[in-house]
């Protein structure tokens, strides 16, 4: 086992580093020496950069429940993937579509059933979210979407949809019906 500062708080994590004789590298670390792994990459062309790396963001527990993907190699995260539930699927996928540091789509399976029901987007990039659906009875049709179409941080646009959770929609008397 080798000794090195992995999260550079200025003292040695346990680690285990394996080269392949084809370049990669595969780390793990164990950054609490609680005898659980804190993180572990694959670096599959041994420059330095995990092109996947994981670790634990959410609830009690060890599982390396996150993973971190660089898909252009670069040494900035391209994607981050979550299983907010432990139950060995993500249900969160977080991308920076044009590498800018800065996460610009989001999408989530709030109830875990395999089918995103919650999808956030920064579709011009200027660091807000300029959309949002949610489907909120996961039938696989948003209840209600909101946009910024000018893209002046404002959401301006609400759409419901889905009758079924529409607050305007078959509701009787009509408030807007001519007497």
């Amino acid at each position: 086992m080798s000794e090195f500062d992995f999260d550079h708080d200025g003292s040695a994590d346990n680690g285990i580093v394996a080269d392949y004789s084809d370049g990669h590298t595969e780390t793990v670390v164990d950054t609490d020496h609680d005898g659980f792994a804190n993180y572990a990459g694959t670096d599959l062309d041994g420059d330095g950069n995990d092109e996947v790396g994981y670790t634990h963001q959410y609830g009690g527990g060890h599982d390396l429940d996150t993973a971190t993907i660089d898909r252009d190699d670069d040494g900035d995260a391209d994607q981050q993937l979550g299983d907010r539930n432990h139950d060995g699927r993500f249900d969160t996928n977080s991308l920076d579509r044009n590498d800018d540091q800065r996460v610009d789509a989001v999408y989530a399976d709030d109830n875990y059933d395999g089918v995103v029901d919650h999808s956030t987007l920064d579709r011009n990039y200027d660091g807000n979210a300029d959309f949002d659906a949610k489907d909120y009875d996961q039938d696989g049709q948003a209840n209600v979407t909101t946009t910024d179409a000018n893209y002046d941080g404002t959401y301006d646009t609400v759409h419901y949809g889905d009758t079924e959770t529409n607050p305007l929609a078959g509701h009787s008397p009509n408030p807007f019906a001519n007497n």
